[in-house]
């Protein structure tokens, strides 16, 4: 469920809690939000949240531009935050976030169609499923946090995001598909899993042409864990790729 709740002073809950110990990009990341909560008054965000409101029960869909920018400036950390894996292993001119995130959703856009299987629905997925990384940061099992506090984390990032966007049921789609990913409950879910795995190993492959490293690593994490046909068929035409002089 989202939270439905007026938009409460997030620097003040990051700022008192593990998040902000624990992630190195949160405080950089919170500045937006915390000059924007300092700038306005009380009365300010009253009005803010009572034109939010209206806008819902005119129209469910309708997001004030107030909420698109406030949401899309705090969006922008997914094109500046480098992909951590890559930074961990002294890869020059790593990838962001959202570079993984577009390449995704162009392998949704261009794979064949599966019965049963909502195409579009993939592409969406694709789009929004690191966005909570937007204020979390790319937590990697190196970081030694536990899965399920990274959940957490997301789960709470997610829902802050959609409350910026100002609820409704284009913050409610979002939620939805970033739960359904997290669940892996569908079949969407599913392939858009083993196509963050392939567009992986093949960044991987990318900078190993390109840098002469050693990524063996990536390619042992992702070996025999893809779910759909698609995506052991991607795998292997990488793999073999890669095995080529």
């Amino acid at each position: 469920m989202l939270i439905k709740s007026s938009l409460v002073n997030f620097s003040t809950i990051y700022f008192t809690s593990k998040l902000t110990k624990l992630t190195p990009k949160t405080s950089s990341q919170l500045k937006f939000l915390h000059m924007a909560s300092s700038s306005s008054s009380p009365a300010s965000h009253h009005t803010t949240n009572t034109t939010h409101n209206n806008n819902n029960s005119n129209n469910n869909s309708s997001v004030s531009p107030t909420s698109a920018i406030d949401f899309l400036i705090l969006c922008n950390n997914l094109k500046t935050t480098k992909r951590a894996g890559w930074v961990k292993r002294n890869v020059d001119n790593p990838e962001s976030i959202s570079d993984h995130m577009y390449r995704m959703s162009l392998m949704a856009l261009i794979s064949s169609d599966f019965p049963g299987v909502n195409r579009d629905k993939c592409v969406k997925m694709a789009i929004v499923h690191d966005i909570a990384e937007a204020i979390v940061g790319d937590i990697t099992p190196c970081d030694g946090i536990s899965k399920s506090e990274k959940n957490r984390r997301e789960q709470e990032a997610l829902n802050h995001m959609c409350n910026l966007l100002g609820g409704g049921s284009r913050a409610q789609e979002i939620h939805d598909l970033w739960m359904e990913y997290e669940e892996n409950s569908s079949l969407e879910a599913k392939i858009v899993k083993d196509f963050d795995k392939v567009e992986m190993i093949l960044q991987a492959f990318e900078y190993e042409k390109e840098q002469g490293k050693d990524l063996e690593e990536f390619f042992e994490s992702t070996a025999g864990k893809f779910q759909t046909e698609i995506g052991k068929a991607w795998a292997s035409e990488i793999v073999s790729r890669r095995k080529k002089p």
